[in-house]
């Protein structure tokens, strides 16, 4: 009989099915961590093509971005983490979210912990060492040094969970970013964060093997795919599923944001001095814009933003969509 690991990884789902039990309680083996892989690699064999066409679809995303300029991958960042606030229920628009990233500035209205989330999520999908390097470091998340040794420690769980996905390490990185996503709340990382914690986790590990696309969307198309319900090969179906239309939203907004700046780098050539070619990057990368945002990103003069701001406006490039007197923010008109 198999002596109980004191070390066992005790999230992992038992059995589906087990025999009935007439012995009397005690000490029981439990099954071993390679069987909750063994229903992910099976899912995987059952949708080996609809896998490699959306692995196919993310190496197109990560050659475009790696051949791209640096704000493409800002600007899906932005609009993949408001997305994701959307999915777990915190409502994060993107114009407040660019005011928090870019400034810090938030609304009397705004939820400061709900903006801290969506910001964090905004930095670990631009870049920084990926999950599995330091999950605790990727998560900014620590046990208190005071900690008592019998505590729950956090350290302990994310060790947990992480041995698993090494022992996956033979699945597709999709499928075992849509596994650890899956097995997040079992292994006990949940928290106030968790569904945003657990997706850019999870979209940074699936675009793990990518040297262009830091991150692989999951949101940006609709939340479907990150839905927990049903077995392995039902929650790696809607996954894939779900990545396929983020990333088809992805490439869609990436030809939109490149036909553009082409078509202002065209206008603006009249343009002299170091504003324009400033502002126009800011477009670029950025949502939506506000004046004062717009200053301290490019370090211009108030005037030569607003003097510049109008004249974009009034060009076509740019288009004010708040309709105010004051607080105006514009957009890219795409």
């Amino acid at each position: 009989m198999e002596i109980v690991n004191q070390k066992r990884h005790w999230f992992l789902p038992g059995p589906l099915e087990e025999e009935p039990d007439d012995l009397p309680p005690g000490p029981r083996a439990e099954p071993p961590d390679t069987a909750v892989i063994g229903d992910w690699a099976k899912a995987e064999e059952a949708h080996a093509a609809r896998l490699a066409r959306v692995a196919g679809s993310l190496g197109a995303l990560d050659d475009r971005l790696l051949r791209g300029p640096e704000g493409w991958r800002h600007r899906l960042a932005l609009i993949e983490a408001a997305n994701l606030s959307w999915f777990a229920g915190v409502r994060v628009s993107s114009d407040r979210l660019a005011l928090w990233v870019s400034m810090r500035l938030s609304g009397a209205q705004d939820n400061p912990n709900a903006l801290a989330r969506v910001g964090w999520a905004v930095r670990r999908l631009t870049g920084g060492p990926g999950p599995e390097a330091d999950l605790a470091a990727f998560l900014d998340r620590r046990d208190p040094e005071t900690i008592e040794d019998s505590s729950d420690r956090f350290e302990d769980r994310a060790g947990a969970w992480l041995d698993v996905m090494t022992a996956a390490a033979e699945l597709h990185p999709i499928t075992r970013a849509c596994m650890g996503f899956h097995l997040w709340s079992l292994a006990g990382l949940g928290g106030q964060g968790d569904q945003i914690e657990a997706a850019v986790t999870a979209s940074r590990i699936a675009a793990s093997d990518g040297s262009g696309a830091i991150f692989a969307p999951l949101a940006m198309g609709g939340a479907g795919g990150l839905r927990a319900s049903g077995l392995p090969p039902e929650r790696l179906a809607r996954w894939l599923d779900g990545m396929n239309s983020a990333i088809l939203t992805a490439m869609r907004t990436l030809d939109d944001i490149e036909a553009w700046t082409g078509r202002a780098e065209n206008v603006m050539a009249q343009l002299s001095g170091r504003t324009p070619v400033a502002l126009r990057k800011v477009f670029m990368e950025w949502p939506l814009v506000t004046a004062p945002m717009a200053e301290s990103v490019t370090e211009a003069s108030r005037a030569a933003v607003q003097r510049n701001l109008a004249w974009m406006e009034a060009s076509g490039l740019i288009r004010e969509v708040t309709g105010q007197g004051r607080y105006r923010m514009w957009s890219p008109d795409l």
